[in-house]
C-alpha cells in the first residue's frame, strides 16, 4: 500500500493500493481491446457531453479538490482554488476546441497528374496515451494530460505522482462518473519505476506524454516502441531581465509570484534575476522587503504564501544549495533558514558564482538569484548560456529594450513585465534543448494526440 501524507506536516490523509504487473497487463489489454473496435469509438458529441458532465462533477467539488490539493501537494489554498477553477476550465478547453478539430482540403489539379481527383484529411486518435505526471499541479496537469485524450478519442493511462496520487484517482473517478468507459481512462500507480517504464515503452503505446525530470524523459523517449510519439515537459532555470527603465513600483509583486509560487516548485519558477546597475540596489530593496513579508507555512491556512516542498529530501537538498552558494561568494541577502522538516524561509541570494548550483541548475525550491549587469547582450548572453530554456522574462518601459530582448532570448515564449511563470491553459507550452520536447496546452496537446488521414476521390 502506498502511504499518501500532508506535504506540510507528514500527517496520513489515505493508503492507496499498490498496481502490479499483471494490473499493468490488464490496462494495457482493455485499453487495446476498446482502441481496436472502431464501432465502439465514441462519437464526438458523446465526447463533449461527457467533458461537460465532467466539468460539472467538479464544480460541484470545487472546495473539496483545492483542498485536497493543498494537502497532498502543499500547494498554499488560494493558489490550489486558482489551480482547481483552471483545471474545471481546461475540461471545458477541450470539449471547446473539438468545435474546430477538423482536417483540411489537399489540392488537386495543380498538375496533370493530380487532374479529376478530390482529396481531403480527417483527423484520427494516435492510439493508446501512456502518461506520467508530476506532483506539483496534482489535478490541473492531470487535466492537460487526460482532457485531450477524453476529447480526441485515445484511450489513457494515467500515472501521478507517487506523493500526489489522491487528485488524479478522484478525477478518473468523475470522468467514469461523467459516462466514459472505464479502458478509456484509467490511472496506473506502480511501486517504483520499472512498471512505470513498462506502461511507457510498450509496444502498445503510440504516445507518451511525460512531465517531470529531464533525466527520466529522455531515458523514456529513448526506449519507447519503434512509431510511438512523446511529449515531454522538463525543468528550466527561467531569467528574468530587469531594465533600467523598467516601472519598481508595478514589477516586484509579479517578480515575486514568479520566484515563490509554490514554493518555486513550477518548471518555469523564475530563478536567474539580471539587473541593470542603475536600479539595481533600489530594486534589491525592494524585492528584499516584499520577500520578508511572505507568509510561510500551512497551506490549508487561507493567508499562506509559501508553503512546503514535496518532501523533506527536497528541503534538505534547497537548504545544501543555499549553503553551497554562500560559501562560493554568493550574499544571502535575505531567508535561508529552516522553519521545519519542510519549509523554508523564501531566499533571495546576491551574485551566485557563475558555476554554483542555483545558478546553472534547477533550484526547484524557494530561492530566487539576483545578478547585476551594465549591457542588455551581456544579460541575454547570460540568461541564454545554460542548456536549458523554457519561458524568459523581460521587465522594461522602452519598447526597444523590451522587442530586442525578446527577440533574442533563447526561449519558447518570452513575457514582457509579466512573471516566467505566466501560463493559461490554452496556450502553447513548451521547453527548448534540454527542457522539453513538443508543446502542451490542451489544443497543442489534442493534435499531438491524432494524426491526419487523407482520402482521396477519383472521378471517372
Amino acid at each position: 500500500m502506498l502511504s499518501v501524507v500532508q506535504a506540510f506536516d507528514r500527517a496520513p490523509i489515505a493508503e492507496v493500493p499498490f498496481d502490479d504487473a499483471a494490473a499493468l497487463e490488464r490496462k494495457l489489454s482493455a485499453a487495446e481491446k476498446a482502441f481496436k473496435n472502431r464501432d465502439g469509438w465514441l462519437p464526438p458529441h458523446q465526447r463533449i457531453a461527457i467533458l461537460r458532465r465532467l466539468a460539472g462533477l467538479m464544480e460541484a467539488k470545487r472546495d473539496h479538490l483545492a483542498m485536497q490539493i493543498a494537502r497532498e501537494g502543499g500547494k498554499p489554498l488560494p493558489d490550489a482554488i486558482v489551480e482547481t477553477n483552471r483545471a474545471i476550465d481546461g475540461v471545458h478547453n477541450a470539449a471547446d476546441e473539438l468545435r474546430n478539430f477538423a482536417g483540411r482540403e489537399i489540392p488537386m489539379g495543380l498538375s496533370a497528374a493530380a487532374d479529376n481527383r478530390w482529396a481531403f484529411t480527417t483527423k484520427e486518435p494516435i492510439g493508446i496515451v501512456a502518461a506520467i505526471s508530476a506532483f506539483n499541479h496534482p489535478l490541473n496537469l492531470i487535466v492537460h494530460q487526460v482532457a485531450p485524450a477524453i476529447a480526441v478519442g485515445c484511450p489513457v493511462i494515467i500515472k501521478p505522482a507517487s506523493s500526489t496520487p489522491l487528485s488524479c484517482l478522484e478525477f478518473v473517478a468523475m470522468a467514469h462518473e461523467a459516462g466514459l468507459p472505464e479502458a478509456w481512462a484509467q490511472t496506473f500507480l506502480p511501486d517504483g519505476n520499472e512498471l512505470a517504464e513498462a506502461l511507457a515503452t510498450d509496444r502498445r503505446v503510440a504516445f507518451l506524454s511525460f512531465i517531470g525530470s529531464a533525466k527520466v524523459g529522455w531515458s523514456l523517449h529513448a526506449k519507447l516502441a519503434h512509431g510511438a510519439r512523446s511529449a515531454l515537459e522538463h525543468g528550466g532555470v527561467a531569467p528574468a531581465i530587469v531594465d533600467r527603465s523598467a516601472d519598481l513600483g508595478k514589477i516586484i509583486e509579479p517578480i515575486v509570484k514568479g520566484g515563490y509560487y509554490h514554493a518555486g516548485q513550477v518548471c518555469v519558477s523564475t530563478q536567474r534575476i539580471f539587473v541593470h546597475d542603475a536600479i539595481a540596489d533600489d530594486f534589491t530593496q525592494a524585492l528584499i522587503a516584499r520577500v520578508e513579508k511572505l507568509r510561510t507555512g500551512d497551506p490549508t491556512l487561507k493567508d499562506t504564501e509559501v508553503g512546503p516542498l514535496i518532501q523533506i529530501r527536497e528541503a534538505d537538498r534547497v537548504a545544501e544549495w543555499i549553503d553551497e552558494a554562500v560559501k562560493g561568494g554568493a550574499q544571502l541577502a535575505t531567508g535561508g533558514k529552516r522553519l521545519s522538516e519542510t519549509t523554508l524561509q523564501p531566499t533571495v541570494l546576491l551574485n551566485p558564482a557563475a558555476d554554483a548550483r542555483v545558478t546553472t541548475q534547477e533550484v526547484f525550491g524557494p530561492v530566487v538569484a539576483v545578478y547585476r549587469y551594465s549591457d542588455l547582450d551581456d544579460a541575454i548572453a547570460r540568461a541564454n548560456s545554460l542548456p536549458t530554456a523554457f519561458q524568459a522574462s523581460i521587465f522594461a518601459q522602452d519598447i526597444d529594450v523590451a522587442m530586442r530582448a525578446a527577440n533574442r532570448l533563447d526561449a519558447s515564449a518570452v513575457m514582457v513585465n509579466d512573471p516566467t511563470a505566466f501560463r493559461t491553459d490554452w496556450m502553447p507550452f513548451a521547453g527548448r534543448h534540454e527542457s522539453g520536447y513538443g508543446t502542451g496546452g490542451i489544443p497543442y496537446t489534442m493534435r499531438d494526440m491524432s494524426q491526419e488521414k487523407m482520402i482521396l476521390l477519383r472521378r471517372s
